[in-house]
């Protein structure tokens, strides 16, 4: 588990330290209840699914602007077809799954 990373997803806007990667190592400086170690291990699988689903997200933006957004503008001058469009998104979504829950 990385608590960092889950303290900064899940818990934005606290305040706290953390010295290692150890939950003892978590100063909560914060006027809310501090989070118990067992509530973070039960929050990082959803950390982690959210940060591969954001990455996918990236990764398909960049593909889709380097090749299916070409393709469009080409369809609408009509240099193109709309399946070669198509078939260009289709192949960003196949190249860049999304994570399985």
């Amino acid at each position: 588990m990385d608590i960092a990373q889950t303290l900064t997803k899940k818990f934005a806007g606290s305040e706290w330290t953390l010295v290692g990667d150890d939950y003892s190592g978590l100063t909560w400086l914060d006027d809310t209840p501090k989070p118990t170690e067992d509530e973070l291990l039960a929050l990082w699988p959803t950390v982690q699914y959210e940060t591969a689903y954001a990455q996918v997200e990236r990764a398909r933006q960049s593909a889709y602007q380097a090749t299916a957004d070409p393709l469009f503008f080409q369809w609408q001058r009509e240099t193109a077809t709309e399946q070669e469009w198509l078939d260009a998104v289709q192949a960003v979504k196949t190249a860049h799954p999304y994570p399985v829950v």
